[in-house]
């Protein structure tokens, strides 16, 4: 009886311990990337031609976290992180909302608004064209930052707009920018370093 007790005892460990040295594996699909992304950080982007990606890219690594399309992302993987940094361009200029043309523009909209974000710490950036569209620079990140705000966000990261060379910008708050603003086509050698003093502001801040 204790050779069969002791059998028993061994296959129900043999069948637990997979399960047990998995960890957040046994969690199906973005319920395991909900859970292990507690007290994390991620960027969130959208892009048409590029350019956002490789700015959330700059981000992403001066940081040391993940990047994201916003368009492949669940509510349940949202809510999940503590910070958010999101960043989008602008082209639909001159609108007052979904300015990005991205997916964004659903997302802000359909999805938001079903997102329990209270407390959360947002740090948003735009992509623009100050040449081109000097008029509408960056608007699109200031439709982040004013509907996030919204959901109860704490948000973080206003940069100064000395070095730049645009008109107006709906991104503007306060004679700052909400965030960090690039321009891959005219200022695209600045991005890179821009993005790093950025995160070490937000370090500062206490974002991360």
């Amino acid at each position: 009886q204790r050779i069969t007790t002791k059998m028993k005892f061994s296959a129900l460990i043999a069948l637990a311990l997979p399960a047990l040295t998995s960890g957040f594996a046994v969690l199906p699909g973005s319920a395991a990337r909900a859970v292990t992304s507690l007290d994390g950080s991620v960027v969130y982007y959208s892009t048409s031609t590029g350019n956002t990606e490789t700015v959330a890219q700059y981000i992403a690594d001066a940081a040391g976290c993940g990047i994201e399309d916003i368009g492949d992302a669940s509510e349940d993987e949202v809510k999940g992180y503590d910070c958010l940094i999101v960043g989008a361009p602008t082209w639909h200029t001159g609108a007052d909302e979904q300015r990005s043309g991205t997916s964004w523009d659903d997302f802000l909209y359909d999805t938001l608004p079903n997102i329990e974000l209270d407390g959360t710490k947002v740090a948003v950036f735009g992509v623009g064209d100050q040449q081109g569209y000097g008029d509408n620079y960056c608007d699109a990140a200031g439709e982040l930052y004013d509907l996030f705000e919204a959901k109860g966000c704490k948000m973080f990261g206003l940069t100064t707009t000395d070095g730049y060379e645009h008109t107006e910008s709906k991104a503007e708050r306060d004679g700052k920018f909400c965030g960090l603003m690039c321009d891959e086509d005219n200022q695209y050698d600045l991005s890179e370093d821009r993005a790093k003093t950025w995160i070490d502001q937000l370090k500062g801040e206490g974002f991360f």
